[in-house]
């Protein structure tokens, strides 16, 4: 490949739960065979299996750096290698492996994912979650609008509050802000705007004793969490926009509003368009204020666990 071009970028081995990664590289060393990045999956269960028939079971890890910690150590074992500087992509990842797990339409998804994307940083180059949609060909079409596939949106484009996690991070802006926050990220635009991101991330899964199967798929309230203090100094005086959008149980979650359908086997066109509504991504809070020569804006918000709010203050 690289005679016919020195630009086609060459890497590998794509392998489950990052495995072979010092193996390979210290192959390509010791034969010289060039390798421009490391390829690799993970997903964050303790215990299960592909689980094509959806008649097996998968375990949410009750870990909360799981996924982070392997990366990072992937990252770890790239920089002790003869080749430490390799990029490192994950090509697959996700809450689980298999296309048949309920938790992947959960509301739970959401705040796992902004973690994830946050605690791992710039230890990975890419992270590629697995998979847009839930047209996925590998263990064969399921029957079902909501049969726990990997997908961001569902069979009939019903977006999952997954969907919500990437639209709420595309909306920031290009410069990130510092902040002590783990569960947040604050970005400026060059218009003037500020957008804040934060979340609550917080494993109710109760452990082994019950699978992914079985605790995902019933309604599960969202206890409170802690209100998250929004205070944003030094921005310009003049008059503003500011809309607040959230993702969480019962918020653009388009799931629990399928359980309250009774999870029929099939979708009317009226409940399509019910489903599609409940996870229209409108804002819900929205006002206009004047920001004056104290240069603030001091906003407290009401959090439940596993929400993932984002604050958007437009200059008008």
């Amino acid at each position: 490949m690289k005679a016919v071009s020195q630009r086609y970028r060459v890497g590998g081995p794509a392998t489950a739960g990052n495995a072979w990664i010092p193996e390979m590289i210290e192959f390509c060393t010791g034969a010289g065979v060039p390798i421009d990045f490391v390829s690799t999956h993970h997903y964050a269960v303790m215990s299960g299996y592909l689980d094509e028939t959806g008649n097996a079971g998968t375990v949410f890890s009750p870990d909360r750096d799981a996924m982070t910690r392997e990366i990072k150590g992937s990252r770890a074992k790239i920089a002790s290698s003869t080749k430490p500087n390799l990029e490192l992509h994950y090509t697959e990842w996700s809450t689980s492996y298999t296309p048949s797990d309920p938790l992947h339409d959960s509301y739970h998804s959401a705040a796992f994912i902004l973690n994830k994307l946050k605690g791992v940083g710039d230890a990975a180059q890419s992270m590629s979650y697995w998979t847009f949609t839930d047209i996925f060909e590998e263990a064969g079409p399921r029957a079902t609008p909501f049969h726990g596939g990997f997908g961001l949106l569902n069979y009939q484009g019903i977006r999952k509050p997954a969907f919500f996690a990437y639209q709420f991070v595309r909306r920031l802006g290009d410069k990130e802000l510092d902040t002590a926050d783990s569960d947040a990220w604050v970005c400026t635009d060059d218009k003037g705007g500020v957008q804040a991101l934060f979340w609550d991330f917080t494993i109710t899964h109760p452990g082994p004793s019950v699978i992914n199967q079985e605790y995902y798929r019933k309604d599960l309230p969202s206890d409170q969490a802690r209100p998250v203090r929004l205070c944003l100094r030094g921005i310009q005086s003049g008059r503003y926009e500011l809309k607040t959008y959230r993702v969480g149980y019962r918020s653009n979650d388009a799931y629990t509003a399928y359980l309250d359908l009774g999870s029929p086997a099939q979708l009317t066109r009226s409940q399509v368009a019910k489903l599609k509504d409940a996870a229209s991504g409108s804002p819900y809070l929205s006002e206009t204020l004047e920001v004056g020569a104290d240069h603030v804006v001091d906003r407290t918000y009401a959090m439940r666990q596993n929400d993932a709010v984002l604050v958007v203050l437009t200059k008008l």
